[in-house]
Parts: C-alpha cells; sequence; structure tokens
C-alpha cells in the first residue's frame, strides 16, 4: 500500500514538474540573456488558451461530420499555435523592454494583467462565459515508455534539460547569449549583437513558456479555465533563482515545487489541514526555500538593465 502511494505521489511530482520546468528554462533564456521575464505567468495563460480553442476549432468540422471521431493531429496543432503565440507575447515583451528601453518589471506585469483580462472577453464572445473554454475531445496523447505513462510533452520537458544545458554552455549561441547577460559592452565590441541575441533569448523564453501552459489546457486537462497556471509562472521563476540560472539547478528546484504541489494535491485529497492552508501550501515551502536559497543565488550582471550601444 506504501508502495504504491509513494508511485502515485512520484508520479503526480514529475506531472507538476513538467509545466513548472518548460516556464523555468524559458525564464534562463531571457534572463541569461539580461531581460527580466516576470510576465512568464501570463506567457504560460496565452499559451494554454491557444492550445484549447485551436484544438476545439480544428477538431470540431471533423466531430460535425463524425461524432465521436478521433482527430490526433488536432492538439498538435493546438501546442504548435500556442507556441507561435508564446513567441510573439515574448517579442512584446522584448520589444518594450529592448527597443523602448521600458522598465522590464512593469513590462511584465502588464503581459501577466492582460493575460487574466483578455481570455474572459474571448471566451465570453466564443462560449457565452468568461471562465472555461469549451471541452476539446482531442487531448495530447499518453505515451507508455517501460512502466512509464505520460503525455509527450512531460518527456520533453525533461529531455529539453540537456539539450538546453548543451546549447548555453556548449555552442556559440550560449557564449553569445551568456555574454550579452554579462558584459553587453563588452560583447557589442566584439561584433556580438546584443539587441538580436536578447531579442531571441526573450522569444525562446516565451515559447517555451507557452509550452507549459499548452499542458494544462491539452494535457493535464481538456479545456481553458480562468487563471489555470495557478501562479506556476512565479514559482518558475522563483525555481530559476534558487536553480542559479543553470539548467541542471533549474530540474532541481522545479522537481522539489513539483513535489510540493503534489504533496498539496495528497493532502487536499486526505482533508489533513484546512484547504486555504493546502491550496497555500506550495507557496509557503517556495517561499521558505528561497528565504534560505536565494541570497547565495547570482544573477547575470547586466540582468534588468538596458543596455545602450556606444
Amino acid at each position: 500500500m506504501e508502495t504504491v502511494v509513494l508511485v502515485t505521489l512520484a508520479a503526480s511530482a514529475v506531472r507538476a514538474t513538467t509545466p513548472l520546468l518548460f516556464a523555468a528554462l524559458g525564464g534562463l533564456f531571457s534572463e541569461r540573456s539580461g531581460i527580466v521575464n516576470i510576465a512568464l505567468e501570463g506567457i504560460m495563460l496565452f499559451g494554454a488558451l491557444t492550445a484549447a480553442l485551436v484544438t476545439y476549432y480544428v477538431e470540431l468540422p471533423v466531430l460535425r461530420e463524425t461524432p465521436g471521431a478521433r482527430v490526433p493531429y488536432a492538439p498538435w496543432i493546438g501546442l504548435l499555435a500556442a507556441m507561435v503565440v508564446g513567441g510573439g507575447v515574448g517579442f512584446v515583451h522584448a520589444l518594450v523592454s529592448i527597443r523602448y528601453k521600458a522598465d522590464q518589471i512593469i513590462s511584465g506585469v502588464a503581459i501577466n494583467l492582460m493575460a487574466i483580462g483578455l481570455p474572459a472577453v474571448i471566451l465570453t464572445g466564443l462560449f457565452a462565459n468568461s471562465t472555461t473554454s469549451a471541452p476539446v475531445a482531442n487531448r495530447l496523447p499518453s505515451w507508455t515508455l517501460g512502466p512509464l505513462t505520460f503525455s509527450p510533452l512531460v518527456y520533453g520537458a525533461f529531455v529539453l534539460v540537456p539539450i538546453v544545458w548543451y546549447v548555453v554552455f556548449r555552442t556559440p549561441f550560449g557564449l553569445r547569449l551568456r555574454a550579452v547577460g554579462e558584459h553587453p559592452e563588452a560583447a557589442d565590441s566584439v561584433g556580438i549583437s546584443v539587441i538580436r541575441m536578447r531579442y531571441t533569448g526573450v522569444i525562446i523564453s516565451g515559447v517555451l513558456a507557452a509550452m507549459g501552459g499548452a499542458y494544462l489546457s491539452i494535457g493535464a486537462f481538456n479545456q481553458f479555465i480562468t487563471e489555470m497556471s495557478g501562479g506556476r509562472g512565479f514559482i518558475a521563476l522563483a525555481a530559476l533563482i534558487f536553480g542559479k540560472w543553470h539548467p541542471l539547478g533549474v530540474l532541481g528546484a522545479t522537481l522539489l515545487f513539483g513535489a510540493f504541489q503534489a504533496l498539496e494535491t495528497q493532502l487536499g485529497g486526505a482533508a489533513l489541514l484546512p484547504p486555504t492552508v493546502v491550496q497555500s501550501l506550495p507557496f509557503i515551502l517556495t517561499m521558505l526555500v528561497l528565504a534560505g536559497f536565494v541570497g547565495r543565488a547570482i544573477p547575470p550582471k547586466a540582468i534588468g538593465k538596458p543596455f545602450h550601444k556606444g
């Protein structure tokens, strides 16, 4: 019995880690380039909304002709659309932060606020309610590899960790990305385009964060629900800091925070604590962890600082 509980808790922790890992790895690209991306929460919501809506409308004509039919390509198109929208939102954040040199925190907060208000308007227009989309009939599939059965995005998130490590620390692109986040003037003096690298980092950040959102709406669930990210973007940002802006550190931190969220689910089901305490548990534990470790994490030196060429 104890083994079953532990296996269930571990599987739940892995699933809870997936959207955090996508968002935190995305944030790594942005912040390694020197741009603070507090908009991860909002980008996840935009990605979740896009994935659900595109999947629903791609499968709808087929289901009208043949009710109950399988449309296996629909969620993949939804995922691709979410990535495009996430990259677009990342571009907007980059444009405001890099070209117009606006405060990066304010830009991120503005995107987060838009991600709360705009989906309600869209949902009201499409489904006559401001909180949920229509359920999709075709979610992302589950893949079985040995004893494991997860959404392909779960496997993808963990495979992404060594890929990101290699790209950031073993390629010329990664060297340039880190250079513009540490010493942009020095990077510019040797011919590296600081502006281009920062745009690229923030756009990649948006793509990955939107994948985390898409996992929530068409991987873990089958519809978009208002504010369904539930603060995961902010926890991902905390995991990025806790992981010291390193892919392996980010993996460890998101696994830890994913375990906190899995524990919240188990405690909520067992009704051992008041619901408000259980729901706040991941955030309380996150703050406690950061209180002990954030002082030891050294961010990129130029993070949050606009670049003035020449």
